[in-house]
């Protein structure tokens, strides 16, 4: 028997979605159906539910240190970032011809989308590439803040190559800048959704008045996330209807997701500190097996400062799509890039080409996120099926 014939499975992707935690599972099994009620009721099943959506925001709350009117819950990390970014921006009643912003080139689709949509309606916006290392440099923010700057929007963790973003440094330079100009506030948002189970979250520590997460980035359920936004920040509601979430995200709360929610976070960070040596041992193995088995793997981002789980490697003359599928086939779940970015495939990584300006190399690379499930075993079979499946294309291309 072959070393795949096993029917376990080998997942790799657990930046796109992670396993629901049976811990957080079982908090949320009774909302479902014994306590149904709708929070917004007087009766005794209304205030059930409401009671557990304040516990689920208070765990929040107090993990982040900060209050508890300043957690909106939402349906997604996407809706989370929408809400700090379009909300934002339409919170300030000013013509959007009026204002510029600045993000990266290399953020997440739902963060790009915003920015691209706010063009669209006459807004500026300046795109700042990575550096070699995969870094949005905070000089390169102060650099381009202008008086007209309404708001800065930089991912902490980008999502497929998992370079540790400055917040901490971006901040000061805004702030810096403030000072400087005296043109009033410029709000700072951060895409967040791939930082709790590895970072301090804290908004605070970070220096942002606004701040995205996803539940199901975290072991929690999806269809759930939530946006922190600072108070004095204001937030015009992207949907509309009734008085839920102070009226900014309005729409019947969905009790056992935000149970899950509050739960998933409260239990990401209790374990983060155990987990993250673990798996940046395993990322650092992983990286080494992988450039020693094929001498022309190149790692994308910095070797260091990136998340503990990510992997994202490019092998010239290897055709991603190819070796996704070859890889899924043998039994491992590996993704060529966001999973948000759907059935778009072929089209080379733009965080790569932000990164590299290398055409080849943003068509040849592959994310590998490591979970609490993986094991050297699993990478060691990874890193097997991959040198295999690099052979045969080496072997046809140059026959």
């Amino acid at each position: 028997m072959g070393i795949f014939s096993k029917k376990k499975r080998i997942y790799l992707d657990y930046a796109a979605s992670t396993p629901l935690d049976s811990v957080v599972l079982k908090k949320m099994m009774p909302y479902w159906a014994l306590h149904f009620g709708n929070g917004g009721g007087l009766h005794e099943e209304g205030r059930r539910a409401k009671e557990a959506i304040d516990e689920a925001r208070g765990k929040i709350a107090r993990t982040l240190l900060v209050q508890s009117d300043e957690i909106i819950f939402t349906g997604s990390g996407t809706e989370a970032n929408n809400l700090g970014i379009t909300g934002y921006l339409e919170g300030l009643k000013l013509p959007f011809a009026a204002m510029h912003a600045v993000t990266s080139s290399a953020e997440h689709p739902s963060v790009l989308e915003c920015f691209k949509d706010f063009e669209k309606r006459g807004g500026e916006v300046t795109y700042i590439d990575l550096n070699e290392q995969g870094f949005v440099e905070a000089k390169r923010v102060y650099e381009a803040l202008m008086p007209q700057t309404r708001l800065v929007s930089v991912g902490f963790v980008n999502s497929e190559i998992g370079t540790l973003q400055p917040i901490a440094d971006i901040a000061h330079e805004i702030l810096r800048y403030e000072k400087k100009s005296k043109k009033g506030h410029i709000a700072f948002h951060t895409d967040a959704c791939q930082a709790p189970l590895y970072f301090d979250c804290s908004p605070k520590r970070l220096g942002v008045d606004s701040m995205s997460i996803d539940a199901q980035k975290i072991y929690g359920p999806k269809g759930v996330g939530f946006l922190y936004s600072k108070r004095g920040i204001t937030i015009a509601p992207i949907i509309k209807g009734g008085g839920q979430e102070r009226g900014i995200r309005p729409g019947t709360e969905n009790v056992p997701l935000i149970v899950g929610m509050g739960e998933s976070f409260l239990r990401a960070v209790e374990g983060r500190e155990k987990e993250s040596a673990r798996l940046t041992q395993l990322r650092d193995y992983f990286i080494k097996k992988i450039q020693k088995e094929i001498p022309r793997a190149i790692l994308n981002g910095d070797a260091t400062l990136r998340s503990p789980s990510n992997v994202n490697i490019s092998i010239p003359g290897a055709d991603n799509e190819y070796v996704v599928i070859a890889l899924d086939e043998q039994g491992i779940a590996a993704t060529t890039k966001s999973a948000c970015l759907g059935s778009r495939l072929r089209a080379a990584s733009y965080v790569i080409t932000s990164l590299t300006k290398d055409l080849n190399r943003a068509q040849s690379a592959l994310r590998f996120t490591l979970g609490k499930h993986t094991t050297k075993k699993d990478l060691e079979q990874t890193v097997y099926a991959l040198v295999k499946t690099v052979q045969i294309i080496d072997k046809f291309k140059f026959k």
